[in-house]
C-alpha cells in the first residue's frame, strides 16, 4: 500500500477589502493634498512669528507623521487564509481568529461616512488587526461579500476565548438579512452603524454591547 504523497492544500486566501486602484490613487493624492494645505497653514502662521526656518521646522513636524499614517492606510490589506488573518502594512503579519484573546466591534465616522469593523487583538507581541465589514454613507453603501462574511463567521465560531460566537452570529445575521432582500438601512450591520452616537470619531462596541444587540434580532 502505497503512503500519500503531496503536501497538504493551502487554504484559499480571500480579499478583506475593496481593491479599486483608481479609487486608491484618487484618494492618495486628495490626501497629499490635504496634509500639504494642513501643513502649510500652521507653517506660515509660525513663519510669521518666528521667521521662515521656523516655519519650515512647523510644516515638517506637522506634515511627515500624517504623511506616514496616509501611506500605512494606503499600503493597508487584509486577507483570510482559512482561520488566519493575514495583514501587510509595512510588513506582514498573521493573527489566528481562533485564538484572539480579544474581538471588538468598531464603528468610525468619517464626514458622515460610518465604516464598521472588527478590532481583532492576538495579545501577543501586541498584534492587532482591524477588518472593515461595511462601509455606509446616507442610505447606502458597500459591504463585505457573502463568501468573505461566511468564512469569517466559520472562523469566529470557533474561537472561545474571546467568545467569538457572537461576532459569528452577528455575521450570520447579516447574511441572512441579505438572503432576504432587505435593504441595507434594515440589515444588522447599517443598524449598528447608525446606532453610534454622531459627533464622536470612533466607537468602540465591547463583546456584551454586541451580544445585547444580537440578541434582538430576528
Amino acid at each position: 500500500m502505497t503512503e500519500p504523497t503531496g503536501t497538504p492544500e493551502t487554504p484559499e486566501r480571500l480579499p478583506l477589502f475593496h481593491d479599486d486602484p483608481k479609487l486608491r490613487r484618487k484618494r492618495g493624492c486628495s490626501s497629499v493634498a490635504g496634509v500639504v494645505i494642513f501643513a502649510a497653514a500652521f507653517g506660515g502662521i509660525a513663519g510669521l512669528i518666528g521667521g521662515e526656518i521656523a516655519g519650515l521646522v512647523v510644516a515638517g513636524v506637522i506634515a511627515l507623521p500624517l504623511l506616514y499614517v496616509m501611506f500605512y492606510n494606503l499600503r493597508r490589506r487584509v486577507w483570510l487564509e482559512g482561520d488566519t488573518l493575514i495583514v501587510r502594512t509595512w510588513g506582514v503579519r498573521r493573527i489566528d481568529l481562533t485564538t484572539a484573546e480579544r474581538i471588538d466591534l468598531v464603528i468610525s465616522d468619517v464626514r458622515g461616512t460610518r465604516t464598521v469593523s472588527l478590532l481583532v487583538n492576538a495579545g501577543k507581541r501586541r498584534k492587532v488587526a482591524k477588518v472593515d465589514l461595511a462601509v455606509y454613507s446616507g442610505a447606502g453603501g458597500r459591504e463585505l461579500g457573502i463568501l468573505q462574511l461566511r468564512k469569517l463567521a466559520n472562523a469566529l465560531l470557533n474561537n472561545t476565548d474571546a467568545n467569538g460566537l457572537v461576532f459569528s452570529e452577528l455575521l450570520v445575521a447579516q447574511l441572512k438579512s441579505e438572503a432576504r432582500g432587505d435593504a441595507a438601512a434594515e440589515r444588522p450591520l447599517y443598524r449598528l452603524a447608525s446606532a453610534a452616537p454622531a459627533g464622536k470619531y470612533i466607537q468602540r462596541f465591547t463583546m456584551e454591547a454586541v451580544s445585547r444587540f444580537v440578541a434582538t434580532l430576528d
